[in-house]
């Protein structure tokens, strides 16, 4: 008799990770599009000034 022993440790960790890294992508995007904004204001505050 052939026992299949089923490991689900690893796919939970996999999708942790998997989740993670959309995470991180989506944030570095929202950086790239914001950071032009965010530029101009330091820019605007630091003339004010």
């Amino acid at each position: 008799m052939l026992f299949i022993l089923r490991r689900e440790e690893g796919q939970g960790l996999a999708e942790y990770g998997l989740i993670l890294s959309i995470i991180a992508v989506l944030a570095v995007f929202a950086l790239m599009f914001v950071s032009g904004n965010i530029t101009k204001l330091i820019s605007v505050v630091g003339h004010g000034i």
